[in-house]
């Protein structure tokens, strides 16, 4: 039996643990997009679902409106990313052919990962980038969620 004082100690701080463990958290790079981008990414942020593939929403650090996250480990969005460099031409990347494929009428540029996939979208006036985790294979299932809200926030267009 542990003595009345230290009962009163040991609840609090059990109390916060299991907080803590019950929140959804994870570091995410913030992306800096400017003029038009940032509009759009706002605008993808409202209308992003609080579900992917069954994941539950959860709150990336720190919170801004070109981030979010789904599950544990976490998928990753992020908007306003720079354009990727294996479709710039000129850089040690480059690959004219490199993958993409259209879910739902997005068209998303994907590349393997060391654990999942990160996927990217082309064509459209702003890059949205989503990484999944490889436990969460076929990783290409969370954007059949997202893509609806991609196209109705980021314009088509280069």
């Amino acid at each position: 039996m542990i003595p009345t004082r230290r009962r009163y100690l040991v609840l609090p701080v059990l109390t916060v643990l299991f907080a803590a463990v019950g929140c959804s958290s994870e570091d995410v790079a913030v992306p800096s997009p400017g003029g038009d981008a940032a509009r759009y990414c706002r605008e993808l942020h409202k209308k992003l679902p609080r579900t992917v593939d069954g994941l539950g929403r959860g709150t990336p650090e720190p919170v801004s409106d070109f981030t979010a996250i789904w599950g544990d480990p976490a998928v990753k969005l992020r908007c306003g990313v720079p354009k990727p460099d294996v479709l710039t031409y000129g850089s040690e990347h480059y690959n004219p052919r490199a993958d993409a494929a259209e879910v739902n009428g997005v068209e998303w540029l994907f590349e393997k990962q060391r654990d999942g996939y990160r996927f990217t979208t082309v064509l459209r006036k702003a890059y949205v980038e989503v990484t999944v985790p490889g436990k969460y294979a076929p990783e290409v299932d969370v954007l059949t969620d997202l893509a609806s809200a991609v196209r109705t926030t980021v314009p088509a267009g280069v």
